[in-house]
């Protein structure tokens, strides 16, 4: 099925009139209600007067609104034209929750210490800087099931590539790898004190 210039013109006379994009696709036949609401968006006409109008247009009876509704319209008070004119403040979220957000940082820009770098063992740590010497340097698409795909280098950078050597079996990453990313709880909980 096509949107033809006359599909269109009715969609749009349908929707004006408000009838439900149910009621447009049976009236198109051979198109969805899913097609009707996603041409509506592309061309712009997703805003439509309240529902009352739907109402009068089927011959329905309009819904009651729900008693806290009612309550919440009651307890509104009207804007008056200077209120109106101010933009509404936005809520922020608490400082105690933005703060445990990692910052995003710009492709190109230096990466902010790592603390998980800290944490590992020394050992395993001289461990890994001797295995990324030994590193394949693959790119994305040169990694295979059987290769390591530890990230190495800034991915904003030609300096970048992943590990490649052999991983462990049922791991994603070679033996150096797998020893800094899948720690044992213990060793986690004990530097959480």
């Amino acid at each position: 099925m096509s949107w033809t210039e006359e599909r269109v013109e009715i969609l749009k006379k349908m929707w004006a009139e408000g009838q439900s994009a149910s009621q447009i696709a049976k009236e198109l036949g051979g198109v969805t209600r899913n097609a009707v609401i996603g041409k509506v968006h592309r061309l712009g006409l997703s805003n439509r007067a309240s529902g009352a109008t739907t109402a009068k247009s089927t011959g329905e009876k309009p819904r009651a609104k729900p008693a806290k509704a009612k309550a919440a319209a009651k307890a509104e008070k009207p804007k008056t034209a200077e209120k109106a004119a101010q933009p509404e403040p936005v809520a922020r979220p608490a400082t105690g929750t933005g703060a445990n957000r990692r910052q995003i940082i710009p492709a190109g820009q230096p990466l902010p210490p790592q603390p998980s770098a800290n944490e590992i063992s020394p050992e395993a740590l001289a461990n890994v800087r001797e295995v990324e010497k030994k590193a394949r340097k693959l790119s994305l698409m040169e990694l295979t099931e059987r290769t390591c795909k530890w990230p190495i280098g800034d991915p904003a950078t030609e300096e970048f590539w992943f590990c490649g050597l052999p991983s462990k079996p049922g791991k994603p990453y070679c033996e150096a790898h797998v020893e800094v990313a899948f720690q044992p709880m213990s060793a986690r909980r004990d530097r959480r004190r």
